[in-house]
């Protein structure tokens, strides 16, 4: 009995154990369902705070470019109120009155004086147009850059350079005279240098021609100018040609008829613009005795219109000598002075 009972006590908690079980599983299953509904509601609700924090920062960022934009705005406002007072000298609201898109734009300069020139009346006042006015604003701008920027001191600079200029100008004609005076100038002397040397030339070129043919009888020398047409640039060339030779230049001639040509050319030149005296230092020193005869009688034929100073140690020349003075050394070794007068004591 006492099993029995036991076994019925066991029988009712089993009941009651699976009913409680049973009503546990469905609590769950409702409790599943309650969480996944919550749980769907979350995401939902997330989903949405997702999308209105993007739409809150859509909206804070297009509020920021709108305050930015507004900024810029507002000074490019200022700034070009800030242009028109100081390129224009007025203030907004008479530039708005004046020459805002309301106002009727005048015709230009360039219309007027062209409606003046072909005898038409004078355009009246268009429809502010903004292109067009754009167009007429950067041509205007380009213009006024062109021109460059406004010197304060443009006045004073010009007349300075004014001043300068007509300065530099009388300079210029000071210059331009002097130089037409100079030319004028340098223009007479060359026409006296040409006739100066042509006539030299023409008395040494004859003098030489009669000294030669003393120092070499029966020979034929000449003067040639190397550039006839032109005299200030031209040279002289000497022609020389000995009795018994067919050559005419110098270098070919031995020493001593190189030296009584030398002798020629200055005894012509002296005979041609004779000198008070002449200084000649050993001219013979090359010479035989027969050319050294021909040359002394060239040397008395010059004495007759000027004094001669003869540095010789040939004895016919002493012998023609007026006067002469030796130098030697006394035997101190002191260098003295000896002079003679030749034709005093001929004389006497």
């Amino acid at each position: 009995r006492v099993a029995a009972g036991v076994r019925a006590d066991a029988e009712t908690a089993l009941v009651a154990l699976a009913t409680s079980l049973a009503r546990a599983v469905v609590e769950r299953d409702e409790l599943a369902r309650s969480r996944t509904g919550a749980e769907a509601e979350l995401l939902e609700v997330r989903a949405r705070v997702r999308a209105a924090t993007a739409e809150l920062d859509r909206l804070t960022d297009e509020v920021h470019r709108d305050e930015v934009a507004r900024a810029e705005q507002r000074y490019r406002i200022e700034a070009l109120e800030g242009r028109a007072a100081e390129e224009y000298g007025v203030d907004l609201a008479t530039l708005l009155a004046e020459y805002g898109p309301a106002a009727a734009v005048p015709p230009t300069p360039q219309q007027v004086v062209a409606a003046e020139t072909a005898g038409d009346p004078v355009p009246d006042p268009v429809p502010y147009d903004r292109a067009v006015q754009e167009r007429r604003a950067a041509k205007a701008e380009r213009d006024l850059a062109t021109l460059g920027k406004v010197n304060p001191l443009a006045l004073e600079e010009f007349a300075a350079l004014e001043e300068r200029h007509g300065f530099l100008a009388t300079q210029l004609e000071d210059l331009k005279s002097t130089r037409r005076d100079l030319l004028t100038v340098v223009r007479e002397v060359d026409e006296r240098i040409h006739a100066v040397f042509a006539a030299a030339f023409a008395d040494v070129q004859r003098e030489f021609e009669g000294v030669f043919a003393t120092l070499f009888p029966g020979g034929h020398g000449r003067l040639v100018l190397t550039e006839p047409d032109d005299l200030l640039a031209t040279g002289i060339e000497v022609e020389a040609r000995p009795p018994g030779k067919k050559v005419k230049r110098l270098s070919l001639l031995s020493g001593g008829e190189r030296s009584l040509t030398a002798v020629a050319l200055l005894v012509a030149i002296f005979r041609a613009r004779p000198s008070p005296f002449y200084v000649l230092d050993e001219v013979e020193a090359a010479l035989d005795d027969v050319n050294l005869g021909r040359l002394l009688t060239l040397v008395e034929q010059l004495r007759s219109t000027s004094q001669l100073i003869i540095i010789t140690h040939q004895k016919r020349t002493m012998e023609i000598a007026d006067a002469l003075y030796g130098v030697s050394m006394r035997g101190d070794g002191i260098t003295g002075v000896i002079s003679q007068r030749l034709r005093e004591l001929e004389t006497a």
